[in-house]
C-alpha cells in the first residue's frame, strides 16, 4: 500500500504572542524567513505567515507580506499561506466608543495582495479576549461575500478557518456552495482556543470527530490546537485522516516549563507522523493534495 502523506503547516509567528513570552518567536522578515527554511528542512510543507510591523505589532500591510514572502521563496518552495486574521494589536484594532475594540476588516484584506498561494479565511464573527482587551472580530455574511470574491479575483486558495461546528455549517458551507472555492476544500480546525475566543471550543476526541463529520463533501482538513492540546489533537487528526499545524503561533511551550522553538515543534511532529507509519508531504506533494498549481 502507498504510504499516506501528511501535510505539516508551520505557524511561526501568529498575531498575538510577543518575544517577552518566548524569545524564539520570529517577528521580522529575515528572522521569519530563516526560521521557515529550517522548518521546511525539518519537514514542513506549508507556512502560515503573519506579518508584524518593525515594532513587532500586528499588521496585514501588503508590502511587509511581499517582503516576507519573497525572502521565504528565495530560500525554499514551501507553500505560502498569508493570514487575513492579522492579530490583536497594531494596525488591526479600531477603538470603539464603548471601550472595546473592533478588528480592522479593511486591513485584513491587504493580506490578499502579496502573492501568496493560500490565505486564511475566518468567516465568522466572535469576540477575542487578549491583553485585557475585548475585541470584536467581525466578518458578517456580506463581508464574507466580499472577501471570498477577493480571494477568487486574486486566484488564492482559501484555508477555511473554523473554531466550532457552526462555522462549518454556516458561511463556509454557504460560500463553497456559491462557487467561491474548488474541491478539495481545505478546512483548518482550531481547537483549544476557548480561553481567548468566545465561541471557540476545547479539544476533546468527541468534538474533533463531530467537526470532521460535518465537513462538506470533498473536504480535506487540518487541525491546529492551542497550548497543551497540541500533541493530542494533532495526533488524533492524523488518525482521522487529516493534516496538522504546529508552531509558536499555537504553542509557546515544548512541554510544561520548557519554551519551544518552531523547529523543535516541527521535528517532534515529524517523529510522531513517522512513528504512526506515515510520511510528511513535500511541498510539491502538498500542492497536489490541496489542488494548487506546482511552481
Amino acid at each position: 500500500m502507498k504510504t499516506r502523506k501528511i501535510i505539516v503547516t508551520i505557524a511561526p509567528t501568529g498575531g498575538m504572542a510577543k518575544k517577552n513570552q518566548n524569545p524564539n518567536l520570529p517577528t521580522q522578515p529575515e528572522e521569519i524567513a530563516d526560521c521557515v527554511k529550517r522548518c521546511y528542512d525539518a519537514g514542513a510543507s506549508v507556512v502560515a505567515v503573519h506579518a508584524r510591523r518593525p515594532d513587532d505589532e500586528a499588521t496585514c500591510n501588503a508590502d511587509i507580506y511581499r517582503h516576507i514572502n519573497a525572502l521565504i521563496r528565495a530560500r525554499c518552495d514551501i507553500i505560502l499561506n498569508n493570514s487575513t486574521g492579522g492579530g490583536s494589536d497594531g494596525d488591526m484594532l479600531i477603538p470603539r466608543p464603548d471601550g472595546m475594540f473592533e478588528q480592522n476588516f479593511e486591513e485584513r484584506l491587504k493580506g490578499l495582495d502579496a502573492g501568496a498561494e493560500m490565505a486564511t479565511f475566518d468567516g465568522f464573527t466572535m469576540a477575542a479576549l487578549h491583553g485585557g482587551r475585548e475585541t470584536v472580530v467581525t466578518t458578517t455574511p456580506s463581508q464574507c461575500d466580499r472577501m471570498a470574491a477577493r480571494f477568487r479575483e486574486r486566484g488564492i486558495k482559501p484555508e477555511w478557518e473554523v473554531f466550532n461546528p457552526a462555522h462549518i455549517l454556516q458561511d463556509v458551507s454557504r460560500l463553497i456552495a456559491a462557487g467561491y472555492d474548488c474541491a478539495p476544500y481545505y478546512v483548518n480546525m482550531v481547537l483549544g482556543a476557548d480561553r481567548g475566543f468566545q465561541g471557540a471550543l476545547p479539544y476533546t476526541p468527541k468534538i474533533l470527530q463531530s467537526m470532521v463529520d460535518l465537513l462538506p463533501e470533498n473536504s480535506i482538513f487540518c487541525v491546529s490546537a492551542i497550548g497543551p492540546s497540541q500533541v493530542a489533537a494533532t495526533t488524533h487528526a492524523i488518525l482521522l485522516g487529516g493534516h496538522v499545524r504546529v508552531g509558536l503561533e499555537d504553542n509557546l511551550y515544548y512541554r510544561r516549563g520548557e519554551l519551544a522553538t518552531n523547529e523543535a515543534l516541527v521535528e517532534r511532529q515529524i517523529r510522531i507522523i513517522r512513528d504512526l507509519g506515515f510520511e510528511p508531504a513535500t511541498a510539491a506533494e502538498a500542492r497536489e493534495i490541496i489542488g494548487l498549481e506546482q511552481l
